[in-house]
């Protein structure tokens, strides 16, 4: 698929989610490693997308969209035409349009001269279950290394959404090459599957089944259709998401200082902001949520802490609220403000 330029209705698109200054220069920041490449989009592309606002009309955005790699799901769609671009990363069942602070953020961020960049992997839709936090990193790798090599990108930062915060704690550990290139990393809504999936009736059998497969060399295998009623999941899939100390276990509240820091600490190298919400329906009642924020951003040493009175999961009851707290961490930084992440 060449770069195209379309619009995007949410109308057509569907998901749910659970639990700066452009540069003008020929070369960027990373051409220190990343030798010979060359811009793919068109001229007339370009002054198409330079000239369209990011948002055409009430919930129709405006852009390119652009195959970064060779799966068929490996789509992504770019709103503005600059050198600096916030990637958002969705939660389960996300894909494109995932949340509606989406909208109003890519009208604030091209007033500052970035672009939103949205896009699909293996995971998006119903494909998380039988896809991994593994699978997850090579793809947004995949997906870096494009807005490098054919985009020209002079940095990107990370937003993630519920479990799209633990794909960016799970990549920045992976100390992929490309990984050099995140300036910094937002996560909304880092909250617990485990503890979440504690309060359904079916999960604790569902994780002595998925152990027991897992044991017999068969975590590839699909769970039965009530351990997930919206998505196909292995057995692997469901124990990282579901079980104890999983892969997916990263922001339980009963995991000790020692624990979240094991899982944490590398993102004491990445200027972090964390965004609760307080309302978190995905959020038990026992969980004590400012206790448990002050304990990530602690774990991940000393990340910006943003507590969202009342938000709810994916902040659809607070958008002007979460655009204010996004816009206000990127802008504190960007190219000449944050450390060069390549020194």
């Amino acid at each position: 698929m060449d770069d195209t330029n379309i619009k995007m209705n949410p109308h057509n698109l569907s998901s749910s989610s659970p639990p700066a200054s452009s540069s003008t220069s020929g070369t960027s920041w990373f051409s220190g490693i990343v030798g010979g490449r060359k811009s793919t989009t068109s001229t007339t592309t370009k002054s198409a997308v330079a000239a369209a606002a990011p948002i055409n009309r009430k919930n129709q955005f405006c852009g390119v969209m652009f195959k970064y790699a060779s799966k068929p799901i490996q789509v992504a769609f770019k709103t503005g035409d600059y050198k600096q671009h916030v990637v958002f990363i969705g939660g389960l069942t996300d894909g494109f349009l995932a949340t509606e602070y989406l909208e109003p953020l890519a009208i604030a961020l091209d007033k500052e001269k970035w672009s939103l960049v949205q896009f699909l992997f293996s995971s998006s839709y119903t494909g998380y279950g039988i896809s991994s936090l593994k699978e997850d990193a090579l793809e947004l790798d995949q997906l870096i290394n494009h807005l490098i090599n054919k985009e020209d990108s002079e940095g990107v930062v990370l937003l993630g959404h519920s479990t799209g915060c633990q794909d960016i704690v799970n990549y920045m550990r992976t100390n992929a090459a490309c990984s050099r290139a995140v300036r910094a990393a937002i996560l909304q809504a880092p909250v617990s599957d485990r503890e979440f999936r504690a309060t359904l009736p079916e999960t604790a059998a569902m994780i002595d089944l998925a152990s027991k497969l897992i044991s017999e060399g068969r975590g590839s295998e699909l769970m039965p259709w009530e351990a997930n009623q919206d998505s196909p999941i292995t057995a692997y899939r469901f124990h990282s998401l579901c079980a104890y100390m999983g892969d997916d276990d990263m922001f339980s509240s009963d995991l000790s200082d020692d624990q979240l820091k094991q899982r944490l600490g590398h993102m004491c190298n990445t200027p972090c902001q964390v965004i609760f919400s307080m309302a978190d329906e995905y959020v038990p009642d026992y969980v004590d949520k400012k206790a448990l924020v002050q304990r990530l951003c602690k774990a991940m040493g000393g990340a910006e802490k943003v507590e969202i009175e009342w938000g709810n999961h994916s902040l659809s009851n607070r958008v002007a609220e979460a655009v204010e707290a996004i816009m206000g961490f990127v802008k504190s930084g960007g190219p000449n403000g944050w450390d060069d992440p390549w020194s």
